[in-house]
């Protein structure tokens, strides 16, 4: 079992349950782990399995098996969230939409935890942030000391 993470994932985006925060935009970072056997991907250096390896029949075309999560691609995914043209009001509602499409990605990811900051969020005093954190499968918060 391993955990694949982006941290500090920085995007500008015009999300916000208020009228200017949807008209002037904010920071927000993201931090994305993802529970995933790698056993597979270890032993094969690679990031989609060989039918062979797995004494498989051939996989459908398009149809792989990922050894691993891809952490690019799970930044695309967060990304065309973040980025999406139509704001949404709630950090809840973005987290929720991020660790969707990443489960429904990877078919061997066991468990997400998805974090969503906004910096410095327009609450009449000094905030550094707020943040919203969702979890979906078997995941355990991982905890750690800079």
């Amino acid at each position: 079992m391993a955990i694949i993470a982006l941290e500090g994932i920085r995007f500008f985006a015009y999300h916000g349950y208020h009228e200017e925060e949807q008209i002037l935009g904010n920071d927000f970072v993201l931090d994305v782990y993802v529970s995933v056997n790698t056993e597979l991907a270890v032993f094969s250096d690679e990031l989609y399995a060989d039918p062979k390896i797995m004494k498989a029949e051939e996989p459908e075309e398009g149809k792989e098996k990922p050894t691993t999560v891809n952490y690019s691609t799970v930044f695309i995914i967060c990304q065309s969230v973040m980025r999406n043209p139509e704001p949404v009001k709630l950090l809840e509602t973005l987290t929720d939409a991020i660790a969707d499409r990443i489960m429904e990605q990877f078919d061997n990811a066991e468990g997400v935890i998805v974090r969503l900051k906004k910096l410095h969020p327009p609450l009449g005093g000094r905030v550094d942030m707020a943040w919203v954190m969702t979890a979906q499968g078997d995941i355990e918060i991982p905890t750690f000391s800079d």
